[in-house]
């Protein structure tokens, strides 16, 4: 019996890690974690998690276990494979040995895009959302170049500095100056629209929604932590577009 806790505590920590891990709101991540351990006959399973770490125990008096999260990103994929993982073991499907199995396994994927697809749909995104707020058509390619420049510093700062609050503030840097650059050779028409769509592949929409998803389901140090995060993402991206303007 002691060797069966071990294993579902391990499988209810690694589900949650790739979701949190992956972008999961915490709501969603404790739900998951308690149905994958009430499934396998667990009957007071608790469950905690924060944007940087996760606790679960067996029971209320039982050992707690803790997991530290560095790093995080977005990957929605992810996170519908651990579902479906949740969904068979409730379900009777699967065993505990085949679930932590599959879990290692999607933890072990790596399911990003390369680098070139996510600029590219940075600057497609950049020159549809220029497009939307009102910009011309003339706009769309600068909009394209200034977002598709401005997320390429974005990817390449990160991989020098791991502080995702410098790298966006570079991100927007370069979607600034690019814009300027692109006005003042005459390429575009309203240069506050080229900046707006540029800088929304960096805004942190998941971010805000989350915080808000959170904070609606009473997770309040979840979404405050998140929320402030947000805002801080975008002051980093307005700031690094304003340090351009500030000296032309």
């Amino acid at each position: 019996m002691l060797e069966e806790t071990v294993a579902i505590e391990k499988i209810c920590m690694l589900a949650g890690k790739i979701m949190l891990v992956s972008g999961a709101e915490t709501n969603r991540v404790e739900d998951t974690m308690n149905r994958i351990a009430s499934s396998f006959g667990i009957e007071n399973p608790q469950s905690y998690a924060t944007p940087t770490g996760i606790n679960f125990s067996v029971d209320v008096a039982a050992t707690t276990n803790s997991l530290r999260i560095i790093r995080r990103s977005t990957d929605l994929h992810k996170i519908d494979k651990v579902n479906i993982v949740s969904r068979k073991i409730a379900g009777g499907e699967i065993t505990i040995t085949e679930a932590f199995r599959q879990l290692k396994e999607i933890d072990r994927e790596n399911t990003a895009y390369p680098a070139w697809v996510q600029i590219l749909a940075a600057g497609l995104a950049s020159g549809g959302f220029t497009i939307m707020y009102g910009g011309t058509w003339g706009d769309f390619l600068p909009a394209f170049f200034a977002g598709a420049i401005g997320f390429t510093g974005l990817l390449s700062f990160e991989r020098v500095v791991e502080i995702r609050f410098l790298a966006e503030f570079f991100g927007a840097f370069l979607v600034g100056a690019s814009a300027y650059l692109f006005f003042r050779m005459g390429f575009g028409n309203l240069i506050n629209m080229v900046i707006i769509g540029g800088v929304m592949p960096l805004v942190p929409g998941l971010h805000i929604t989350n915080a808000v998803r959170d904070l609606m389901s009473g997770h309040l140090v979840s979404g405050l932590s998140k929320g402030v995060e947000a805002v801080l993402t975008a002051f980093a991206i307005g700031a690094g577009v304003a340090v351009i303007y500030s000296f032309v």
